[in-house]
């Protein structure tokens, strides 16, 4: 299989989920294809920051635009990111693990043409790090503040 040279590729560009109160002494990933995992940027009592990077696809007729790269889960009109956790984010542990599916829909072109504009802001959705058990968020979680927002770096 032939790899396209970097000067064609679409540049990367930083997305950040950010879990809100999260349970103590949880393990975290973002979850890259099948099972590659990425460690969590920052980590502490009232957050987890997880950041992985994407490119922007071509627009579409009504001028949204999809987020592609390795963390891009599901199919079009239907993608997320996993924010993985326990086991599934590689801990030993005997609790089992969960993952969480940050919904990512295509970027309105109005977002988008602000994040060519400002390629240095990161993409940032913020969702609840506890679920209502109790345990780490799991299944298709909402986004608080709003949904995905352009964040300067």
């Amino acid at each position: 299989m032939k790899r396209r040279s970097t000067k064609d590729s679409p540049p990367l560009r930083r997305l950040r989920i950010v879990l809100v109160a999260p349970p103590a002494n949880v393990r975290w990933a973002v979850q890259e294809g099948r099972d590659h995992l990425v460690a969590p940027t920052r980590v502490d009592a009232d957050a987890v920051v997880l950041e992985t990077h994407v490119s922007l696809g071509p627009a579409a007729q009504d001028g949204t635009r999809p987020c592609r790269g390795a963390a891009v889960q599901g199919k079009p009109g239907a993608r997320f990111v996993y924010a993985a956790s326990g086991s599934y984010a590689g801990a030993s542990s005997i609790g089992g693990g969960r993952r969480a599916k940050v919904p990512l829909p295509d970027l309105s072109a109005a977002l988008a043409a602000a994040w060519d504009a400002e390629p240095t802001q990161v993409l940032e959705a913020r969702i609840a790090g506890t679920a209502k058990d109790g345990g780490a968020a799991a299944a298709t979680v909402p986004l608080l503040d709003g949904g995905w927002r352009l964040v300067p770096c």
